[in-house]
């Protein structure tokens, strides 16, 4: 077992052999490398993680200049501000409240395994110590820490798997990016230099790389992103680098040309289980930085229904934060980080390490907030307007996930009977509990043929989400 699945099975106190068991079937076209099974324990047994935006952008708090912005993270492209505007809010980026102890244990108090942290966005500010370029936290801020290297000790303190988020395809701080994705730096370059992308990965990309995956211990995955433009032959160089820096890293899909180890499916959740290791993002609001004038929030409901429903498709959650320039989690983001953790601190086990489980609840319900690109790029604002996050319902009727011996039914709507009725259940069932009844007291029960039927008790029951517990033996 390697180091970081070593640390997230100390977490959980849980034997490696579970952590293998998430995905049995790999796409062919999947650069996944023979000891994949490995590489991925930590991943599919986390299921659930913490992303946060946090740049120089989060002083701005989504406005320049008394104009609201509709990009936040993406302010200094949408009103085309020169680095030496830009230049302003680094000075001013303070954030004395910073605590990486206290968002870790947010993190961790939720539920959730791991967390990608944004250590470079688009406008190219290195949110870590990166000795290569002064562009960075430690070297042009008031602050002059690194908070990095403060949640990297304090992942390792509390059972934490620490990743980054990369920002690859756009940087709008040099010249020598691609210049065909439609947000590139025009106003500060607009004549860029005929090796563009070969002078920007070797420049600036791996040597970022190298400092990001040698300065802060074992890293479970580079989370890349806006991959357009970029060419096969570099996509797999930066993958060669990552790996003979840290064999045990992950690569998401958005190292581009199909060299990914798992899919991204950003503010959205397919229709059906996909079956190779993905990961759907998610706001906890509309916006991934801080916007001061958000406040369109998700309810803890819904936020609990998406990751059951990601889960029961076998995919990972990942839910964003955007903290403030101050370095504050906004309390919208706490609450409802808090409502999440009590419902795993009940239901955890019917998520972690668990399968999507062949018992489907027959609707194809797919959830899009965002359209998004496979590439990251939003599919509106390519093409001239303004993306926009959707009403969606709640999911509804029930979702199912399993483990060996175990079939979790996630029960969003209680039937006006109380009565649950399934078919296709091969397997014998034994045994079958609440998750919520604290007594876990057995349930009486048929099954026969296949078919399961159970009524459930009164007064015991989760508005958020309840789960029945199927204990089976597998059919012979």
């Amino acid at each position: 077992m390697n180091f970081i699945n070593m640390i997230f099975a100390k977490r959980f106190a849980q034997p490696a052999t579970l952590l293998t068991l998430a995905f049995g079937i790999v796409s062919a076209t999947s650069a996944l490398a023979a000891d994949a099974g490995t590489r991925f324990h930590w991943f599919t047994s986390a299921k659930a993680g913490m992303f946060i935006h946090w740049g120089p952008y989060s002083v701005a708090g989504g406005e320049w200049q008394g104009q609201r912005g509709s990009r936040d993270a993406h302010l200094q492209n949408e009103f085309r501000i020169p680095m030496a505007e830009y230049a302003k809010l680094v000075k001013e980026f303070n954030p004395v409240k910073f605590d990486a102890d206290a968002w870790v244990k947010l993190a961790k108090d939720a539920g959730l395994g791991y967390l990608v942290y944004v250590s470079k966005h688009h406008d190219g500010f290195a949110m870590f110590d990166s000795p290569s370029n002064p562009y960075n936290m430690v070297a042009a801020t008031p602050f002059g820490r690194d908070p990095l290297k403060e949640l990297a000790a304090a992942c390792q303190a509390h059972g934490l798997v620490l990743c980054v988020y990369y920002s690859l395809g756009r940087d709008w701080s040099v010249p020598g990016v691609p210049r065909g994705g439609k947000r590139c730096n025009d106003w500060d370059f607009p004549k860029p230099p005929a090796d563009a992308q070969k002078s920007y990965i070797q420049n600036k990309v791996k040597p970022q790389l190298r400092e990001l995956l040698t300065q802060y211990g074992p890293i479970g995955a580079v989370w890349f992103d806006t991959p357009d433009q970029i060419t096969k032959e570099h996509s797999e160089e930066i993958r060669d680098y990552i790996r003979s820096l840290q064999p045990d890293c992950l690569i998401n899909a958005r190292i581009g040309n199909g060299l990914g180890d798992y899919d991204i499916h950003e503010q959205k959740i397919p229709a059906a289980a996909i079956h190779r290791p993905w990961e759907a993002c998610l706001t906890i609001n509309r916006r991934w930085g801080y916007d001061r004038n958000d406040d369109q929030w998700k309810s803890p409901e819904m936020l609990i229904r998406c990751l059951v429903d990601v889960a029961s498709k076998g995919g990972n959650f990942l839910i964003n934060i955007g903290p403030t320039g101050e370095g504050v989690v906004p309390t919208p983001s706490v609450e409802r980080l808090h409502a999440l953790g009590e419902w795993m601190r009940v239901n955890g086990e019917a998520i972690r390490g668990t399968t999507a489980s062949r018992i489907t609840s027959g609707g194809k319900q797919g959830i899009v907030f965002q359209d998004i690109n496979p590439d990251g790029s939003e599919k509106n604002l390519e093409a001239g307007g303004a993306a926009q996050s959707h009403d969606v319902s709640l999911p509804r009727g029930w979702r199912s996930t399993s483990k060996p011996g175990c079939i979790y039914l996630h029960l969003f709507d209680r039937p006006a009977n109380g009565l649950i009725r399934l078919n296709g259940i091969a397997e014998k069932v034994k045994k079958v509990t609440l998750l919520a009844d604290p007594q876990r007291r057995p349930l009486d029960f048929q099954h026969a043929n296949g078919v399961f039927a159970v009524t459930l008790p009164e007064g015991v029951w989760d508005n958020h989400t309840t789960v029945l517990k199927l204990e089976t033996i597998e059919a012979p």
